[in-house]
């Protein structure tokens, strides 16, 4: 669930992601009078127009028709480019409390979840939070440099104490999950911190889960291979002018390299 006006964009950019992670099948739901243009953009990727309100923009027109879909899913992404208006908000919390299948949360999604964080407390299927330091900022009601000050600790309370999963992206990204656990990934670069780049890694996240990994190992494949494929581009034109479509385009290659070591 992805994409709003003038945000096609992310939703692109997180199916792609997702397919080049090796994911067999992705459908993007989008507002309906947006289907045209991701159409157009989108060969391998089906899409599932949905009921918007108001338009150009998913709300709680949509929850029947999502709960649907995800019935024959394996995996939902939610939130790149979605938006923040009130019926979004809304249809966020309704999907994160009725979804059975596990949930990637980024961007927009969860710009939703800070107005009622407590909401994920009602979660029926895993979730996995995806934030950088602002978004991190967001839902703790803290400092962007709170956030910075202490990433570990911060890090693994919130995901105990929420029960979720989460991926706090930065410079040696770090993945909690509910358990205390922490790994801390040693792979990507400034250039990577470019418009998309999240948007890709949710894809990837994704596609990982709905293909079988456990939770954890998809967070740590996805963030490690995301990175890799940004350091593998810069090591051969260097950092500037690092786009989110190129590392879309290396993923496979950094997959096939970690497959064969």
């Amino acid at each position: 669930l992805a994409g709003s006006t003038g945000k096609t964009g992310a939703a692109v950019l997180t199916c792609q992601g997702a397919m080049r992670a090796g994911a067999g099948l992705v459908t993007l739901g989008i507002p309906e009078s947006l289907n045209p243009i991701v159409e157009i953009k989108l060969t391998e990727v089906m899409t599932e127009p949905l009921p918007e309100s108001p338009p150009g923009f998913l709300g709680t027109l949509a929850i029947e028709k999502i709960i649907a879909l995800t019935e024959k899913k394996n995996a939902l992404a939610l939130g790149p480019g979605v938006s923040t208006n009130d019926g979004t908000v809304e249809l966020v919390h309704r999907v994160v409390k009725e979804v059975n299948i596990p949930v990637v949360i980024d961007a927009d999604g969860l710009n939703a979840l800070a107005r009622d964080v407590n909401i994920l407390k009602e979660a029926r299927a895993p979730i996995v939070l995806t934030p950088h330091p602002g978004e991190m900022a967001r839902l703790m009601n803290a400092s962007a440099a709170e956030i910075q000050n202490d990433r570990i600790e911060i890090s693994r309370r919130f995901a105990q104490e929420y029960n979720v999963y989460l991926v706090l992206k930065g410079f040696r990204t770090i993945i909690a999950d509910p358990y205390g656990n922490i790994w801390i990934n040693p792979t990507g670069n400034p250039g990577m911190a470019t418009a998309g780049m999240g948007d890709v890694l949710t894809g990837m996240l994704s596609s990982f889960i709905a293909q079988g990994f456990g939770i954890m190992d998809a967070a740590k494949l996805a963030v490690f291979s995301h990175g890799l494929a940004g350091d593998s581009i810069a090591s051969e034109r260097g950092e500037i002018g690092l786009l989110a479509t190129d590392v879309i385009e290396r993923i496979p290659v950094v997959l096939n390299e970690l497959r064969n070591r």
